[in-house]
């Protein structure tokens, strides 16, 4: 079995032309990964790529200067740019999290408007600040307000984490929607690079996803009451930031997992045409690899559709079960990858466990732990536990 490089196949047919777009980038991408990982410095290279091949605006609607993709289809290129660098292809999921959150809870907002066709016009890349402080992985907390004075907002806020903050060109953030609400009261605001100072406070020397430059800024920030997205972030946080962020971001890490099962069976057939064809004692765990990106590729598929399915519905997106389905499949997703992951450098023995060598696994071993902690699986776990003492145990099979 090849390594798969597509995603949706699983989902739906990607456009033709937006596919030879993401892997020409991708290809750019998987070019400088190890110098990337290795320098933990911003997939450079790889975002000129991306800026070039047009990526950044395809969710926004045709009519505001974008392509008007689906979910599936952003999907898909996290997918193939997660094979390729895994920094480059988190960097990205992120950025279309945001971008969704504007276009989804904008309500026919001009400034919010001019600042999507500006993004499509200019290639705009969004970084994310919704980790702060004490609350640290909690983001529906937040401790700084948003300040108004004479039609103005002001926003100061320690942000332990602002992924590829210096080298975004804007920033979309959670906040308290006044100085006077509570912390879970938010607004998600949209600031671009004019509007705001970043102050380092801290850096980030990782085991992966060393490209991500998440450092820990001070962010102070100023704008137009019209840049704060009108809908309360109680509701984008459930029917749009939580299944896009899973579903994006678990399509990062399934295309982590499919690398390395690529790798190992490169590894499987070089050892056979040595060994006249005789299997090595590692093809026990590529077939474990192997077995396992199916299942993985399924869950995160099936998540999919049912998101398509329900993302014009805000009930039911913020019902207790989709909730539930959709958390259940990010912490689903993330340890799956991670076995796959360990799978295919078992697979590959030593030299897989080497950090040097076409057939090492250990860049996608780092990056891939990085799963199960973005937003911690034992924090969702611990939540869903709540909902889930609440609910039924099924009378029978089919239930």
């Amino acid at each position: 079995m090849e390594a798969p490089v597509s995603l949706v196949s699983a989902t739906g047919d990607a456009p033709g032309e937006l596919n030879t777009r993401a892997r020409a980038t991708a290809a750019i991408a998987s070019k400088f990964a190890s110098a990337v990982d290795a320098e933990s410095r911003f997939p450079v290279e790889a975002f000129e790529a991306v800026k070039a091949h047009r990526l950044l605006g395809i969710m926004v609607p045709k009519s505001l200067g974008g392509e008007g993709a689906g979910i599936a289809e952003v999907a898909d290129v996290c997918y193939l740019l997660g094979q390729s660098c895994a920094s480059t292809g988190m960097i990205y999921a992120m950025h279309q999290v945001k971008v969704a959150c504007i276009i989804r809870h904008m309500h026919g907002s001009a400034t919010l408007e001019r600042i999507l066709r500006k993004l499509c016009a200019e290639q705009l890349l969004l970084a994310s600040s919704t980790t702060e402080g004490k609350g640290g992985g909690n983001v529906r907390s937040s401790e700084a307000a948003i300040e108004y004075q004479d039609g103005r907002i002001s926003l100061e806020r320690v942000a332990s984490v602002i992924s590829y903050g210096a080298h975004a060109d804007g920033v979309v953030t959670t906040a308290r929607r006044a100085a006077d609400a509570a912390a879970a009261d938010q607004v998600l605001v949209v600031f671009l690079k004019s509007d705001y100072v970043l102050t380092r406070m801290q850096g980030w020397n990782t085991l992966g996803m060393r490209g991500t430059c998440s450092d820990g800024y001070t962010l102070k920030a100023s704008g137009a009451v019209e840049q704060i997205i009108p809908e309360p972030y109680e509701s984008i946080h459930p029917q749009t930031m939580v299944p896009f962020a899973h579903l994006l971001w678990g399509s990062v890490w399934t295309g982590i997992a499919a690398s390395a099962v690529g790798r190992a069976q490169a590894f499987i057939r070089h050892v056979m045409r040595q060994a006249n064809g005789q299997l090595p004692p590692g093809a026990a765990q590529f077939t474990k690899a192997v077995t396992a990106l199916r299942t993985l590729r399924g869950v995160l598929a099936t998540s999919l559709r049912i998101f398509q399915r329900n993302m014009a519905d805000p009930k039911a997106l913020s019902s207790l079960e989709f909730q539930s389905m959709i958390n259940t499949t990010k912490v689903e997703v993330s340890e799956l990858a991670n076995s796959v992951v360990l799978s295919a450098m078992r697979a590959c023995g030593l030299s897989g466990y080497r950090c040097d060598g076409e057939f090492s696994i250990e860049r996608q071993l780092r990056d891939v732990l990085s799963a199960p902690i973005m937003i911690h699986n034992d924090r969702i776990l611990a939540n869903l536990a709540t909902s889930f003492l609440m609910a039924p145990i099924p009378a029978s099979i089919d239930d």
